[in-house]
């Protein structure tokens, strides 16, 4: 009964639970707000790697009044992932494309969890996996994907439906 009860409170406590970082003067932030520039357009320029990132999670719409992400964020197998970031037109750049496992490793923020991102930068960013454009060395039906919760990379088969994040050469 007891086992029981504990199991309620504490999942209970998972589905509201808010992101937490540990600043230590040795482990400085891995991705600080002034590392980018935030445009009105709903991108973000890292002024350290040259990429420009959608702020929100594919599928939705930046609202600059509020700097807050509208619509829903749509969860996609691989192929659709790509031909996705092949037809955006997002805050009119074409040249959009799925990260590659280091690119998207780039946005982690290694001092955070739940998510593990920077939340000035990124507003809206799901608890789960986001696929990268790396293909699996030994299993070619499988993609990398990084699950943003913990910020720990996994393979996930290309037929699985998760989130996506696109990213363009900005300079």
């Amino acid at each position: 009964m007891y086992l029981a009860f504990f199991s309620i409170v504490f999942s209970s406590f998972s589905a509201f639970a808010e992101q937490t970082c540990v600043q230590l003067p040795s482990a400085p932030s891995t991705t600080p707000t002034d590392r980018y520039t935030i445009n009105s357009n709903g991108t973000a320029l890292d002024n350290e790697t040259g990429l420009m990132w959608q702020v929100c999670d594919f599928g939705q719409n930046y609202d600059v009044v509020s700097g807050t992400c509208t619509s829903t964020a749509l969860q996609l197998n691989w192929q659709q992932a790509l031909i996705a970031a092949k037809n955006s037109d997002y805050a009119g750049f074409s040249d959009w494309h799925v990260p590659n496992i280091k690119e998207l490793a780039s946005i982690l923020e290694h001092s955070c969890v739940e998510p593990a991102i920077n939340l000035a930068v990124f507003v809206s960013t799901q608890n789960d996996n986001y696929w990268t454009s790396t293909t699996a060395v030994s299993q070619i039906d499988h993609a990398w994907a990084y699950q943003f919760a913990d910020g720990k990379n996994n393979l996930k088969a290309k037929t699985s439906d998760i989130f996506l994040r696109l990213v363009r050469y900005a300079k």
